[in-house]
């Protein structure tokens, strides 16, 4: 896929990609430079150790939507093809 950088700097990730990989508008990202190529990751969600009936849970710093057998079941399967 091609795309480009705007006079601002930014760059524009296709629709399709998006979709693709679970990308929603506003997401957190990490971008580095690695052998002269772009790298851009969604930025891993902060967490915090807490313990909970005498082992540790991690917990996000911030609210997540709620984890469902159908969210469960798309990602299995898009991590199957």
């Amino acid at each position: 896929m091609k795309t480009t950088i705007d006079a601002a700097g930014r760059i524009v990730v296709p629709k399709a990609l998006r979709e693709q990989l679970g990308l929603d508008g506003g997401r957190a990202l990490e971008i580095r430079e690695r052998e002269g190529r772009l790298e851009i990751e969604p930025a891993p969600t902060p967490m915090a150790l807490v313990k909970r009936r005498g082992g540790r849970v991690a917990l996000p710093s911030r609210k997540l939507p709620r984890l469902t057998d159908a969210i469960v079941r798309d990602t299995l399967e898009k991590n199957r093809r």
